[in-house]
């Protein structure tokens, strides 16, 4: 049985160096317009063949999203993008308009058919795998069975997601952002109305409700560390991380467990008390709570956010910068311009070349001598195995209060 891709979202240099770092097979992305993450960071066309080009040089994938609605006026962009996408060699082109595919059809490169078509039957499937399409991001909506289902009706490469923020909308096209603000989420312009907090009146009193324990419009984050066998074991070729706005560490965090989940099942490692821990820690980073999605049927009441925000069990805080890498020795220099920090404490490196870094600071020396603890202002240093440069940022990472809990009821079915 091969291994799947895992296929990393990335916004900018820092987090596509992150994802590749953390064992990315592949990752998309999108430049600054006709994509349906247009308020995340995206790159510029300029941009384009470096990116795609950095890639290559690390045997990672590059896959170009041009996946939200194309209006008649914005055909003339749309072929730009292609043919500077064509000449970086871009390895697949995302889209589900059928005005794109048909232009990407037209400049004969690989596309895939976006979640935004809704595919949910292997008729559909088959419809795209005629008009050439090299693989199909199936609907959110599909459980585990209707996968396998349409993978054994139809010989097409099937992409489905497996971590990252949930819609309330069929396959995430919302018309709530564009009736509201007039922003349309099919235009990648959402601007997540649904995970407010929302008030109900009665017009006839003075009677209102808040709405504000249950988020009904605002589902749980995507988590399938804990059967994540299964999804090998159904054959699917691709698991897509959500995730074009967060940030490079959650990149670091999520990338690295899934790809260390793939290698152990490949070697018949993969316990289920492995995959707790591993979810555990994928709570570290941004999430609104863990839910299966649709994978074993519709989702209940309980896979709806607590919360409007991030429940994430830890968080970061800016301490200050890289000063200087002594590569021989494996020793960062740094001035703490924000915050104190101490020996034992983790931090984050994050920077455009270098990515994302995590290091236990085991020791620290302050004008040459050990200290336990340097304040605001300081210059100190500590070892670092990876390699850092200057002026990137260093954080904290720091626990929080929120604190979730693997589901008991998945994780004693889940075969190892």
């Amino acid at each position: 049985m091969n291994k799947p891709e895992i296929l990393a979202p990335v916004g900018n240099r820092k987090m596509l160096v992150t994802a590749v770092k953390s064992g990315a097979d592949a990752i998309y992305f999108g430049i600054d317009k006709l994509n349906m993450r247009a308020k995340a960071k995206n790159f510029t066309l300029e941009e384009l063949s470096e990116v795609v080009k950095y890639c290559h040089e690390n045997n990672v994938d590059a896959h170009l999203t041009v996946n939200s609605i194309v209006y008649e006026n914005e055909f003339d962009e749309l072929r730009e993008i292609v043919e500077t996408g064509k000449a970086a060699g871009v390895d697949l082109f995302i889209a589900w308009d059928l005005g794109a595919i048909q232009l990407l059809k037209e400049y004969g490169v690989p596309f895939c058919v976006s979640t935004q078509a809704s595919i949910a039957n292997s008729a559909s499937a088959q419809f795209y795998k005629d008009l050439g399409a090299e693989r199909i991001v199936l609907a959110r909506e599909c459980t585990l069975e209707q996968i396998k289902a349409i993978k054994k009706k139809v010989d097409i490469e099937i992409e489905t997601f497996v971590h990252g923020a949930m819609c309330v909308a069929v396959s995430g096209r919302c018309f709530m952002s564009h009736h509201a603000f007039g922003q349309s989420a099919n235009r990648g312009e959402c601007v997540q109305n649904c995970r407010r907090e929302y008030e109900i009146y009665d017009k006839r009193g003075d009677v209102s409700f808040l709405i504000g324990e249950d988020y009904v419009m605002s589902p749980k984050d995507l988590n399938t560390i804990e059967f994540i066998d299964l999804l090998i074991e159904a054959g699917i070729d691709s698991f897509k991380i959500e995730g074009r706005k967060r940030s490079p560490e959650y990149i670091a965090t999520v990338i690295s467990v899934y790809r260390r989940a793939i290698d152990l099942y490949s070697e018949g490692k993969l316990t289920p008390e492995i995959k707790k821990e591993m979810f555990v820690e994928l709570e570290t980073v941004y999430n609104r709570g863990f839910s299966s999605g649709f994978y074993f049927g519709t989702p209940s009441g309980e896979d709806y956010s607590a919360g409007s925000g991030n429940q994430a069990t830890t968080k970061k805080v800016y301490v200050g910068k890289i000063l200087n890498y002594f590569k021989k020795s494996k020793i960062a220099h740094a001035l703490l311009q924000a915050e104190r920090l101490e020996t034992d404490e983790k931090i984050y490196i994050i920077g455009n070349s270098t990515g994302t870094v995590e290091v236990s600071v085991a020791s620290l020396m302050k004008d040459e001598t050990f200290v336990n603890r340097a304040d605001k202002g300081d210059e100190v240093t500590f070892a670092c195995q990876e390699t850092v440069r200057l002026n990137d940022r260093i954080y904290k990472i720091i626990a929080t209060d929120s604190a979730g809990q693997p589901n008991d009821a998945l994780a004693s079915s889940n075969v190892s």
